[in-house]
């Protein structure tokens, strides 16, 4: 039982969240049910589970509402997230991968891929092997102790954003394109649109605050991280 990762679904709908349940349940996990927003923050508060999936129209809060408090609370900040609702716009994936979905899946959705993509954001928040700490022109990232300074200012960067400083330091000064950053930093991309990439950038480049610059755009091609930016932009309005 304690090798069974617990995953809250927070879900209105019973068919729904029982259709969740029962397959979670036969594929090695532990589900649990919310079914609005008062019931999910109180399983929240009664243990934080491995991973949320999570509605965005429920009774009460949003599930929009829910994925930003939760990020921002400590016990829950690197819960991985996955948003089920039936709004699947661009603009509504990317509010939702903007409040802090880890990924975002439209109704209707076939179990298999909603097992896939939970495996998936399961194995890509995996800890994994540390490294040396890199330092590039004052930014410096420990991979041990999951810390990040700039010319000796602490950062805080979420779990998503650490991985893809991490693999854009230790391949300075490369053009990556979006698919190549979602292969090395996401994994199992297939599952996953590239349009995420530019909302991880864009939170990567305001989390580094004076330092997002070093993160460029190189049009048509993809994304690098630089010593020296061609143009210095301020982070609230560079470009992803």
């Amino acid at each position: 039982m304690r090798n069974m990762p617990a995953v809250l679904v927070v879900e209105d709908e019973s068919a729904i969240a029982e259709l969740i349940a029962v397959n979670l349940r036969h594929n090695g996990f532990r589900p649990r049910w919310a079914m609005d927003s008062e019931s999910a923050q109180r399983e929240i508060d009664a243990a934080v589970p491995d991973l949320i999936l999570l509605d965005w129209m429920l009774p009460g809060e949003s599930g929009l509402t829910l994925a930003k408090r939760w990020r921002t609370d400590p016990r829950t900040k690197d819960t991985p997230i996955i948003m089920l609702t039936a709004r699947g716009d661009e603009a509504d994936r990317v509010a939702g991968l903007d409040a802090g979905a880890d990924d975002y899946i439209a109704k209707p959705f076939s179990t298999k891929e909603l097992l896939a993509r939970v495996r998936a954001v399961l194995r890509r928040r995996a800890p994994e092997e540390a490294g040396e700490v890199i330092t590039i022109a004052g930014l410096s990232l420990d991979p041990s102790t999951h810390r990040v300074t700039f010319e000796g200012q602490a950062l805080k960067l979420g779990p998503t954003e650490f991985k893809l400083l991490n693999y854009l330091m230790g391949h300075a000064e490369r053009v990556h394109s979006r698919a190549q950053l979602l292969d090395k930093v996401w994994g199992d991309h297939v599952y996953i649109e590239e349009r995420t990439v530019d909302v991880h950038v864009k939170r990567l480049r305001e989390a580094l605050t004076l330092a997002g610059t070093m993160v460029e755009t190189v049009r048509g091609a993809g994304y690098r991280l630089t010593a020296k930016p061609a143009v210095a932009v301020s982070t609230d309005k560079a470009s992803v």
